[in-house]
């Protein structure tokens, strides 16, 4: 009899799904796509590994869940996973926060210098052949302001600390940034325009909630610095991207760095892609060699936790989808 019956909701072919090999040999493991291929074990599971969205199959397979004390989401996001009859129930919900920070908090601090250096120009230059020397900028004494002070922005704050910045944050409860030597002011949401207003780099790494969508849009824009950049790493649909043109192309504000999209991959004909004052990322700011491996490997210390009766990491508040 198995100590434990885990569902991964995944690819088969998968390599990085290769690591639940790691897994007791008591644990029966079934990895698939389709109802069928969980069907006979369903009824025993307690545990749900997702490896992807999946939301419409965990639907199909919920009434068979019975036994279901706990779901990982290997990804931070859950808004494709999310449904209301898991929302509802008691099992515990726990996500891939903070495996990609660092790389994240690394592609922060590579677009504010792309902007404060100039990088662009540089290149261009470069490939005319034209020697023309321009001035730069430095980071030190400039200010980041962090929407969403979770994982990836604590990581880039502690980045940009070193390069002199000062950093704001906003948060839901901006006293638990009391006692943070990085933070150097906090701020509740109904205080984003407060901090938008001091921030020469706004970093967006807030998650996708019915509050977020749409949170930075014309009138965030309205009172941001001419000369401030946006960069955006958390969700998409944060930043109401026809907005983002328009201010981009009035020069309203600086530049965006941009890793993730409403749409994506990004349409060949959106007009993101022409724009200069645009550094544009296919969404892949947090792929390095091992980012898949990563995810993998904090489930697996999950499961020692789970199997062991210890508190879970990552442990998430369903209604508020993070």
């Amino acid at each position: 009899m198995p100590a434990h019956t885990i569902l991964v909701l995944g690819s088969p072919t998968a390599s990085h799904l290769a690591l639940l090999r790691r897994l007791p040999e008591n644990t029966r493991v079934i990895i698939g796509e389709s109802f069928e291929d969980f069907e006979e074990f369903a009824a025993e599971a307690q545990v749900v590994l997702l490896a992807g969205s999946y939301a419409g199959l965990m639907r199909t397979l919920w009434p068979r869940l019975r036994k279901l004390q706990w779901v990982h989401s290997l990804w931070a996001g859950l808004e494709s996973n999310l449904f209301q009859e898991l929302v509802e129930s008691t099992a515990i919900l726990t996500n891939g926060r903070g495996v990609f920070a660092r790389s994240l908090g690394e592609f922060a601090l590579a677009g504010m210098l792309h902007f404060a250096k100039n990088l662009a120009r540089m290149k261009a230059q470069q490939a005319n052949k034209r020697w023309e020397v321009f001035d730069i900028e430095e980071l030190f004494g400039h200010t980041l302001g962090v929407v969403g002070y979770g994982a990836i922005g604590r990581v880039a704050a502690e980045r940009a600390q070193a390069f002199g910045m000062r950093v704001l944050a906003l948060r839901r409860h901006p006293e638990n940034c009391a006692d943070d030597p990085l933070v150097d002011r906090a701020y509740r949401p109904s205080q984003l325009n407060t901090l938008l207003a001091q921030s020469d780099y706004v970093l967006v790494a807030t998650p996708l909630t019915p509050e977020t969508r749409g949170l930075i849009g014309a009138p965030a824009f309205a009172v941001m610095k001419p000369s401030a950049v946006l960069i955006n790493l958390g969700r998409g649909p944060v930043v109401v991207e026809e907005q983002l043109v328009l201010a981009l192309r009035e020069h309203r504000i600086r530049g965006a760095v941009l890793d993730v999209f409403d749409q994506e991959p990004l349409p060949p004909g959106h007009p993101l892609w022409g724009l200069e004052n645009v550094l544009l990322s296919p969404h892949t700011a947090d792929h390095t060699e091992t980012w898949l491996q990563d995810a993998v490997e904090l489930f697996l210390e999950n499961y020692r936790r789970f199997a062991a009766g210890e508190p879970l990491l990552n442990v998430t508040d369903k209604r508020l989808g993070y």
